[in-house]
């Protein structure tokens, strides 16, 4: 455990990637592989889930700590991180206890799943007495914010290339799919045997980048490019191997279960097929909004109604493998052929359809299909190189998406919170409302958009013109406008506005508006899409 938080150390105290990347390589080097293939789950992102209550270890620590825990609050609330809190109150009485982060993992914190609030208190206290402050501190990190530490799971794939000499692909595509840290997993990720026999596991998604202006400030020539609506969906990969199907959605959760229909209809597929695409709601022929496909999200039964109310199908645009070949170091050009060739050769049914590109001569055709994206439910337009490969991650050159414009209004702020993490000292998490007659109505929250300086400019008015104080929350004058942007809108019972909007941000401060100013709540009902009949009363 100490070489794991001494390895959190020095990545918490650079912010060169080289180092991190020396830093993880050394760790490798020296750590048994239980040990590294916990490292690798960690500094990847994860965590165990449903372990423990933040909150109730807050308290348990204010009991250790003989506080009160409105005072661990108040501290909790200016460090803004429980790991940390904890760590500064506990006394430094605790022990030096150097087992490895395999036997505080799965022999002290695992265990405590299933046991009851009473139960846990006691044995994470037993923990906090045993180890030493460092040590302490990084083990509550693990189960309660991640480590945080400015490493992705990408980074860690290079500092186990710099370690085993594994191309990096190699790696990523061995920790796709469903595996379990053990020896035995580490033991195979690094190895120099490249047969790779998990039939279920996905490849490594393709990602894209953004264009944010005329694609010919960024693009050569048009016909270079392969163009496509972006469909706003689930991006998933279908795979067909050995009778058997799988989907895998990008954040690698397997969720065939979720999707029925398109997993039987995926049973048509010839075995050694793997299709990338999206998940679709579609019904009597149109694409539905993503809002009715949020319906199906994380939903782990599926009602027979919902079912019926937002069938799925995937919409395919690339072919990873066919007949058991790896097809993604073929151009575009010829992955596409092959996936039409696919589709007129199967009878796959209505659950799988595929995305069909435009023909256009100039930018400015291209510009023109877009302005239509909202109408066919796509968020814009994707722009694909047809001589490039199918590579790994997010390479420059390969895939572009050249999204519609976002909507805006301009709503007052009202409600002010403080946020987490490095801005937990300023109030950062606010909300917004516009106007319904003379009342103000909360339409979105968003916590970015302003430079830091914009925010601490902000927090010092906040504070001075609080009107009530809800908890954490503040009631402030509605006198600051701001210009909000969100990628779309949905109906929503839930929302006294009746409308949820998705993704908002602060797009910019209005000082040259003044309240007043600010937009109605008629102008958000405006841009609701018109539903087709069969879907208006469902949504």
């Amino acid at each position: 455990m100490q070489d794991f938080a001494n390895l959190y150390r020095r990545l918490d105290r650079t912010t060169s990637r080289n180092a991190k990347i020396e830093a993880m390589a050394d760790y490798f080097d020296a750590a048994d592989p239980g040990d590294a293939a916990w490292a690798v789950y960690f500094l990847s992102g994860e965590r165990p889930k449903r372990l423990l209550s933040s909150t109730k270890m807050r308290g348990w620590a204010a009991d250790v700590a003989g506080i009160p825990d409105w005072l661990l609050e108040e501290a909790y609330t200016t460090v803004g991180d429980t790991a940390e809190t904890i760590t500064l109150l506990l006394p430094t009485n605790g022990g030096e206890a150097d087992r490895s982060l395999q036997y505080w993992v799965e022999e002290r914190l695992l265990p405590l799943r299933p046991l009851d609030d009473e139960e846990k208190r006691e044995a994470v206290t037993d923990i906090w007495a045993e180890l030493g402050r460092w040590e302490r501190f990084v083990l509550n990190k693990l189960v309660t914010s991640g480590l945080r530490v400015g490493v992705s799971q990408g980074l860690t794939v290079r500092g186990l290339e710099a370690h085993c000499g594994i191309d990096r692909d190699v790696l990523t595509a061995r920790m796709m799919g469903d595996w379990s840290p053990s020896a035995t997993f580490f033991e195979q990720l690094v190895s120099e045997d490249t047969t790779d026999a998990d039939r279920s596991r996905p490849y490594p998604f393709l990602l894209a980048h953004a264009i944010d202006e005329d694609p010919s400030a960024e693009l050569d020539e048009p016909d270079a490019y392969q163009a496509e609506w972006k469909w706003d969906g689930i991006r998933s990969q279908i795979i067909r191997r050995g009778g058997e199907t799988f989907i895998w959605s990008r954040g690698e959760e397997i969720i065939t279960d979720r999707y029925p229909e398109v997993a039987e209809a995926a049973g048509s597929l010839p075995d050694g097929t793997v299709l990338d695409g999206e998940l679709l709601g579609w019904k009597e022929g149109e694409v539905l909004p993503f809002g009715m496909l949020q319906k199906r999200i994380g939903r782990e039964t599926l009602p027979t109604d919902l079912q019926e109310q937002v069938p799925i199908s995937f919409m395919a645009f690339d072919l990873l493998e066919r007949h058991g070949s790896d097809l993604r170091p073929e151009p575009l050009s010829t992955r596409r052929s092959e996936l039409e060739d696919l589709f007129a050769t199967e009878a796959l049914g209505p659950h799988l359809r595929l995305t069909e590109p435009f023909t256009f001569r100039s930018w400015n055709d291209l510009a023109d299909i877009r302005a239509d994206s909202r109408d066919h439910k796509t968020e814009g337009l994707m722009l694909k190189r047809k001589d490039k490969t199918y590579a790994v991650g997010r390479p420059k050159g390969n895939w572009w998406k050249w999204k519609v414009e976002p909507f805006t209004l301009d709503g007052v702020l009202i409600y002010a919170q403080r946020g987490s993490g490095r801005r937990s000292t300023l109030h950062t998490d606010l909300s917004f409302a516009l106007w319904d007659d003379e009342e103000l109505v909360i339409f979105a929250k968003a916590y970015s958009g302003l430079t830091d300086e914009q925010f601490q400019e902000l927090d010092n008015w906040i504070r001075r013109h609080t009107v009530e104080r809800f908890g954490p929350v503040r009631s402030v004058e509605p006198e600051h406008v701001f210009e909000i942007a969100f990628e779309g809108v949905r109906r929503s019972n839930r929302h006294k506005c009746g409308v949820a909007t998705r993704f908002p941000r602060i797009k910019r401060w209005r000082k040259d508006l003044a309240p007043n100013d600010a937009d109605r709540l008629d102008d958000l009902q405006a841009l609701l899409p018109d539903l087709p009949d069969h879907v208006a009363d469902e949504e």
